[in-house]
């Protein structure tokens, strides 16, 4: 005879299984979180190629004076230096202080003829205080083009200046201007 357990009789135990259950969404394509350094830069964008010479080893096509000719990013001048110098051309232009003339060599077309012609604003053309320019950010979204902006005060208020410079053979052209 066997002897009976203690606890009386043991139910039956069902063996563990697995079951398969469809994910709501796709899996993730690469990693889910990058740490990032704070100390470190950010990489910069491929530059993008510029006119190259023939296959053949000939001269190079001579490329259109009006198109695009990119410039290596290190060729370019310091987006800043440029940027104060615009925002200082075109708020003395627009305060009667220098000919609109000399705004035109940092401006595209564009902008250009929109200086001439659009209204001046009242805090930039009035008042006899100096027009102060404070420090110049800049932001390269890609290479070739930087986007900067400064706050100008005169008389005790704040506005602000913003311009998209675009590089054009070699120099930095404003191709967009906003004055607050």
């Amino acid at each position: 005879m066997t002897a009976a357990s203690p606890a009386g009789p043991q139910p039956a135990v069902a063996a563990p299984h697995l079951t398969l259950v469809p994910a709501l969404h796709p899996p993730l394509r690469g990693p889910a979180a990058v740490l990032v350094d704070p100390t470190t830069p950010p990489p910069r964008p491929p530059h993008r190629p510029g006119p190259r010479p023939a296959a053949d080893g000939g001269p190079a096509r001579r490329p259109d004076l009006l198109g695009p000719a990119w410039s290596v990013r290190a060729g370019l001048p310091d987006p800043r230096a440029a940027g104060r110098l615009l925002f200082t051309t075109v708020l003395e232009a627009l305060a009667g202080r220098r000919p609109m003339g000399q705004v035109q060599r940092l401006t595209a077309p564009g902008v250009h003829a929109a200086l001439l012609a659009g209204r001046r604003p009242a805090w930039c053309s009035h008042g006899a205080g100096p027009l102060l320019l404070g420090p110049v950010s800049v932001c390269e979204p890609v290479d070739g083009v930087a986007e900067v902006s400064a706050v100008a005060r005169r008389a005790g208020r704040a506005h602000a200046v913003a311009a998209r410079l675009e590089e054009n053979h070699g120099l930095w052209r404003c191709t967009a201007l906003s004055i607050g």
